[in-house]
């Protein structure tokens, strides 16, 4: 049997529920039939226009939210690359006989993301159900009923808006106190003799997925050394501050008297056992000898540093891994190994907020970091740090923290 080549635009304008195409900025790009018929605006009036512009709330109803809540939710599925199932909305609609008169209309809308190569969301899947008819039912024989249930469950879905909405402040006002934590734990840069280094983080935006991430630097022991550290805590907000908190002091700690990096994470692995919200959590440890122009490192379950070259070439210094901390029933000494580096050359350490992408596999987004460290080898470790974010996070923020330290060799 042949194979059919199935006409896609054919079926988007067959579907037979009402589904329309925006643009991140909510911008029509496309409506099926059902959505044009019932909805009552033609084509022209709906594509290349503001979704807003076409659909504003009814201006004689003061308690109007359908617009505040639509937008609401096609916001949250841009930031998070996540499908928004809202609960029962009245949006009016103005009529098309009658314009200047609002005609009292329930939906049930469902919003999802199209995502771009990068992960990213580009389009924005609006579906929409009419139950307005459901809602009224405004037949004869059960008329009165149908009111009384009309109006339980008009209130039943604004009484569930507003419990949305005390949700959203209440983690809008955990993520304020969990970044300002944050702040106050992390250390400021430190600069060994000549070495400069640069520090950066950058919070998720639009989303409680902050506070996981975290470094660390210490002076140690003996002349021009340097300690870097940088992890990654399992979970988000408050807990995970409290618990970076704790993961950070520790290991400052142990790479004051360890032998070395390997050392250093088996203490932390051990401490990591007794603290709830530690398992799992992913750390990097580098010992920096200037004299020995010698990195010493050891990896627990986290994305490799980057040893960018004075040429221009990158070396992902990945010799040394092994699974997260507490990830093992048994306790086994870590692995460790060493790079040696030339003058010029510059150190990168970060988190997986600035390689990872939803639905990319991390080996395309190390491939992404090379390219960006070949393109700016030059530049100096503030410079090099702002460079990173601009190339590596997506235009608009990405949905999962980031921390970055670059330290000039």
């Amino acid at each position: 049997m042949a194979e059919t080549e199935i006409d896609y635009a054919g079926v988007f304008q067959a579907l037979p529920g009402m589904v329309a195409l925006l643009t991140p900025d909510l911008v029509y790009l496309d409506a099926n039939e059902e959505f044009v018929r019932v909805s009552g605006r033609t084509r022209e009036q709906l594509l290349g226009h503001y979704l807003f512009d076409v659909f504003p709330d009814n201006p004689h109803d003061p308690a109007a939210s359908g617009m505040r809540n639509l937008a609401a939710s096609l916001r949250r599925v841009v930031e998070t690359g996540e499908r928004d199932a809202m609960a029962l909305q009245r949006y009016d609609v103005e009529s098309t006989d009658r314009p200047g008169e609002w005609d009292e209309r329930y939906w049930s809308p469902v919003n999802a993301p199209v995502l771009g190569p990068d992960g990213q969301v580009v389009l924005l899947v609006h579906r929409v159900e009419e139950v307005t008819e459901l809602i009224r039912a405004r037949t004869a024989p059960t008329g009165s009923r149908a009111r009384v249930l009309e109006a339980e469950l008009y209130t039943r879905a604004r009484e569930l808006q507003e419990v949305n909405e005390r949700l959203r402040e209440a983690h809008a006002r955990e993520r304020e106190v969990a970044l300002a934590l944050q702040e106050a734990m992390l250390p400021a840069p430190v600069t060994i003799g000549p070495h400069p280094v640069a520090v950066r983080y950058r919070p998720a935006v639009g989303a409680l997925n902050v506070c996981g991430d975290w470094y660390d630097l210490v002076a140690l022991p003996g002349v021009d050394r340097l300690g870097v550290a940088v992890g990654d805590v399992v979970g988000h907000g408050l807990p995970a501050a409290g618990v970076m908190g704790q993961l950070r002091s520790a290991l400052s700690a142990a790479s004051r008297v360890a032998e070395g990096p390997a050392q250093a994470l088996d203490v932390l692995d051990l401490y990591a056992r007794s603290v709830a919200g530690a398992e799992n959590c992913t750390v990097v440890e580098t010992w920096i000898d200037w004299s020995r122009r010698v990195i010493a490192y050891s990896c627990a379950g986290h994305p490799p540093p980057a040893l960018l070259h004075p040429d221009g070439t990158v070396e992902f210094l990945d010799r040394a891994t092994d699974p997260p901390l507490g990830a093992r029933l048994d306790h086994v000494v870590r692995p460790q190994a060493e790079a040696v580096f030339t003058e010029g050359a510059t150190l990168v350490l970060y988190t997986d907020g600035l390689v990872e992408r939803r639905h990319e596999d991390i080996d395309t987004g190390l491939t992404r970091l090379a390219a960006a460290l070949e393109h700016h080898h030059t530049a100096a470790p503030e410079d090099l740090a702002d460079a990173l974010l601009l190339d590596m996070l997506p235009v608009g923020g990405a949905t999962d923290d980031a921390a970055l330290v670059v330290v000039g060799l």
